[in-house]
């Protein structure tokens, strides 16, 4: 009979099989209460699933991250059921858990509406409160492509049919509705007590544009109220912050619908962008990279020897010319290798860092299109390293430094990193993995660094470092990279001299700090709400008059500010100047500069920050001390 050893190394002993329910019944009657599921052998099952030889239990509840995933992955079946109640005639199609939350797909013969979303909540809250227990099943794979074809089911019978029919399937009920899943599920229904139907959206079934457009249904789940209203502010936060609504209010690009996915940069936008940019530059210049430039489109026999075709061509714009294929370039690295191979190399010469700000092109499906964050066309501060294998784990070091400096920079001090590992669909061997994995492991060591392991999550010529940045208010975005590629150089001809004057292929560092300038940027506008700090602002100050007869002196402080290097407006308007204070703080310029009668008369400006503080009257020279600490500093 089993005997269940307990994460405190107690072990209980039973006479007879049991279920996970049971064992956390033996624990105390509180944790029976709170049971969600359990983890047996390190594997999360159901509260019903059956021991019958020794095991390790854990009892999974609601203050475990498990918990919390099984909260939603149930409370999307909830959402189908409640549809299902409401709309007979919807069929459901996938419901899988996402970050903070949950979606599912239908196809329905209408497009749902928010007082729809209103009632459709309503009635999980209904279903809820009913408690209904959740029961798995298991039915012959055919057998359940019948049963969900007689049900009118037909996209859940397709995904069925896309299983091997030797496999049974795992099939969950509650109440009059039963879905298709691998679990585990909570318990019953009256688990469910925290959420919150968030939009509706459209998605097209399997994520392909060429089938049907089906509606999706987005929620969030958690287990305490406090937390879901937490999370409400946090997306209230993020909607004044939305970098879309902030680049048409302060003016710095657009997009429509003749380009879709590329950005039309209006000149303070611009100015962004050249900022960072020249910033990006200048630590290439400061950390011995040399800047090239490569062409846009290569020939297709160029992208099959690198394997970006046969890994990557769905995403990459195709032409021809000639009775020649071509590809517009999805990324720069083959470019750079061309660029290597231009020349014998010696071993004196390595590592040989090469940067580009190369303009990429992706066909990226207009759906997954998001402002600049996401879009088809987009430039990178593009790096690579060609070095030898003893110098692979220096160049990680310093390269996991420098760029935790340029973060710090742009206002980020919490970064989260993580390291990619092999995927099931990649280049080269076992042996080149392993040491590709254990050369970032050993940097990210002799660095001091932590990190969380990503099995399967690296690209498909080799493993990464990822550095994932948190924003001001909460919010986690992965922009930094560094991948280590035994794969490309070698498919693409690279070699080297060796001290030993034999030919060696060179190891090729894939290296991005920022990443995509246009999704940084997007960033940079969201975490600072629009108002960017002085260095990054593409205007910096605006001079405004109170009356007339300050006009000429106002143009002079403008123009002894744009002298000195200062992006720098004057507002001579006739206006109040209090209309115009008001409507530059609108556009969040980082200070307001002033000059009435008073002002003119002692040769000085009367200086207000954008959060509204009265620095009071100062001379030109003072103004301009403090102009240039502040970019210096760039706090």
């Amino acid at each position: 009979m089993p005997a269940i050893r307990l994460p405190d190394g107690a072990v209980k002993s039973f006479d007879a099989p049991v279920t996970v329910a049971q064992v956390a019944s033996a624990i105390g009657p509180g944790l029976a209460k709170a049971a969600l599921a359990g983890k047996v052998d390190g594997k999360l099952v159901d509260t019903s699933h059956l021991l019958t030889a020794d095991a390790d239990v854990a009892i999974v509840t609601d203050k475990d991250p498990e918990g919390l995933e099984i909260i939603r992955h149930s409370t999307a079946h909830l959402l189908a059921y409640a549809v299902k109640e409401l709309f007979p005639d919807a069929q459901v199609t996938i419901g899988p858990v996402i970050e903070d939350g949950f979606y599912y797909d239908f196809a329905y013969k209408r497009p749902f509406t928010p007082d729809d979303l209103a009632a459709i909540e309503r009635k999980m809250a209904d279903l809820a409160k009913k408690d209904e227990a959740v029961v798995r099943s298991l039915m012959p794979r055919d057998d359940a492509v019948a049963y969900f074809k007689g049900l009118g089911e037909h996209y859940k019978a397709e995904l069925i049919a896309s299983i091997p029919s030797n496999e049974d399937i795992s099939l969950y009920a509650e109440g009059r509705f039963t879905d298709l899943c691998r679990g585990p599920h909570v318990p019953s229904t009256g688990k469910l007590k925290v959420f919150k139907l968030m939009k509706l959206a459209g998605a097209y079934w399997r994520g392909d544009s060429r089938n049907e457009m089906l509606q999706r249904i987005y929620g969030t789940a958690w287990t305490r109220k406090e937390d879901l209203d937490a999370y409400l502010t946090r997306i209230e936060e993020a909607e004044k912050r939305d970098h879309r609504r902030l680049g048409r209010q302060l003016d710095l690009f657009h997009l429509q619908d003749e380009a879709p996915g590329m950005i039309f940069w209006h000149p303070k936008g611009w100015s962004l962008w050249q900022e960072v940019e020249q910033y990006m530059r200048q630590v290439y210049r400061d950390n011995g990279y040399q800047e090239v430039r490569c062409p846009q489109i290569l020939d297709r026999t160029l992208w099959e020897k690198s394997g970006h075709w046969e890994n990557y061509k769905e995403q990459m714009f195709t032409t021809e010319s000639e009775k020649r294929d071509f590809a517009i370039k999805p990324m720069n690295c083959p470019g750079h290798v061309q660029i290597f191979n231009a020349d014998l190399r010696s071993y004196r010469e390595l590592p040989l860092r090469y940067g580009e700000f190369g303009a990429c092109h992706r066909n990226e499906p207009s759906g997954a299109l998001h402002g600049i964050m996401r879009v088809r066309a987009f430039t990178q501060d593009d790096g690579h390293i060609f070095c030898s294998e003893d110098q692979v784990q220096d160049e990680c070091k310093a390269f996991n430094q420098l760029s935790l400096d340029v973060y710090r920079d742009f206002g980020f001090t919490e970064i989260a990193i993580k390291l990619a590992l092999r995927p099931d669909k990649r280049l080269g061997t076992d042996a080149q993995w392993d040491t590709a994995e254990d050369d970032l492991r050993a940097a990210l060591t002799a660095c001091g660094a932590e990190w969380v392991e990503l099995p399967g999550e690296g690209a498909f010529y080799g493993p990464k470092i990822e550095y994932h940045l948190k924003d001001s208010i909460g919010r986690s975005w992965q922009c930094g990279t560094m991948q280590v590629d035994f794969q490309m150089p070698g498919r693409l001809g690279a070699e080297y001299v060796a001290e030993d004057n034999t030919r060696r292929t060179p190891v090729m560092l894939h290296r991005a700090i920022v990443g995509s300038l246009e999704r940084f940027i997007g960033i940079l506008i969201e975490n600072h709400a629009g108002a960017l700090p002085l260095w990054l602002a593409p205007v910096q100050a605006v001079v405004l008059n109170i009356t007339d007869r300050q006009a000429a002196y106002a143009r002079e402080l403008e123009a002894a500010l744009r002298g000195a290097g200062f992006r720098v407006l004057v507002d001579l308007r006739n206006e109040k100047i209090t209309y115009k204070i008001r409507e530059h703080s609108l556009q969040k310029l980082p200070y307001q500069l002033i000059v009435g009668d008073k002002e003119m008369q002692a040769g000085q400006v009367a200086v207000r920050t954008r959060s509204g503080e009265d620095l009071g009257a100062m001379p030109l020279a003072s103004l301009l001390e403090r102009l240039r600490e502040e970019v210096a500093s760039r706090r």
